[in-house]
């Protein structure tokens, strides 16, 4: 493709790093994001996050009066409709339930500290003596190397993570870096959706019908069952859902076309960092991985489909 000055886009910085470094296949930027979803999740389950945030004066009986400030934190004080639209599939009336006073309750730069402190606890009670190992710091630096190259027009959950300051320690270097690369590829992900045309309640709606998980899961995101029906009955319009609720071929081309420009959306900080390096902090990340998805803190099922889709 012409960048307009003559030069294809394989000919820019961009294009020549990557051919540089290796080109990074599609399946290797689906892992990475398999492998650091849960090293980034542990912040919305953690007892230790919890007991952060109960200090700050959130109730943490369940965890949602939490997540939303914990999420949101580095947007700064914003209020829920601009919380609502970054989030995206939530329904506003529940973002509006816990944002309407999160600010009243402790300050964004508070619930940052907050969360960065239950991440501290947390990394050490799941990694124990690695947390101070040369496999993490390894891990920690390439990881830094890809979020400190993610491009942030248009993607603001991206943007204000990246714009915090960067903590001194490998694995709360980690943490951070996993949460930059997971909002720079939400962030593209509604993107993708506003390209094939679903709504938020309607994003939900599709997913749950090719198999992504149960609608039981998926009604955890607030909409009411007659806002589920109506996006239901407007997909099957579109022939991508059919009677039963189950996707049609149609429509399992078309989440197959969001996954697929989702995850073109979020190659180029692994294209930057290079296939061989991409392919050694897949390695190096594997072991905390497991550490985090065997100590039981993370659902067996989720809304983003990770091993179902």
């Amino acid at each position: 493709m012409s960048k307009g000055d003559g030069r294809t886009e394989a000919e820019g910085p961009a294009g020549a790093a990557q051919a540089a470094c290796g080109a990074v296949e599609p399946g290797q930027v689906r892992r990475l994001w398999h492998l650091l979803e849960p090293l980034h999740a542990v912040v919305y389950y953690a007892p230790e996050v919890f007991e952060e945030a109960a200090a700050l004066g959130y109730d943490t009986k369940e965890r949602w009066p939490s997540y939303f400030p914990l999420r949101a934190a580095p947007l700064g004080p914003v209020g829920a409709g601009q919380v609502a639209s970054a989030f995206y599939s939530f329904s506003p009336r529940m973002v509006a339930e816990h944002m309407d006073s999160a600010w009243a309750v402790a300050d964004p730069a508070a619930v940052s500290a907050a969360r960065m402190r239950g991440i501290d606890r947390a990394y050490r009670a799941l990694f124990g003596d690695r947390v101070g190992g040369p496999e993490l710091a390894a891990a920690a630096e390439l990881a830094r190397r890809a979020a400190e190259s993610v491009d942030t027009a248009c993607r603001p959950l991206a943007a204000a993570n990246a714009g915090l300051e960067w903590p001194e320690a490998p694995h709360l270097q980690l943490w951070q870096a996993a949460t930059i690369l997971r909002e720079h590829r939400g962030d593209g992900h509604i993107a993708a959706l506003l390209v094939a045309g679903l709504d938020p309640v309607e994003s939900l709606v599709s997913f749950a019908a090719i198999g992504a998980a149960s609608v039981e899961r998926f009604e955890s995101r607030g909409w009411s069952a007659e806002e589920w029906r109506s996006a239901r009955e407007r997909l099957t319009a579109r022939g991508l859902v059919d009677e039963h609720g189950e996707a049609t071929d149609a429509g399992r081309d078309l989440r197959h076309h969001v996954e697929h420009l989702t995850d073109q959306l979020a190659a180029a900080p692994w294209q930057l960092l290079g296939a061989a390096d991409t392919e050694r902090l897949a390695d190096l990340l594997g072991d905390f991985w497991v550490a985090v998805l065997s100590s039981g803190l993370l659902p067996s099922e989720t809304t983003l489909g990770i091993g179902r889709v």
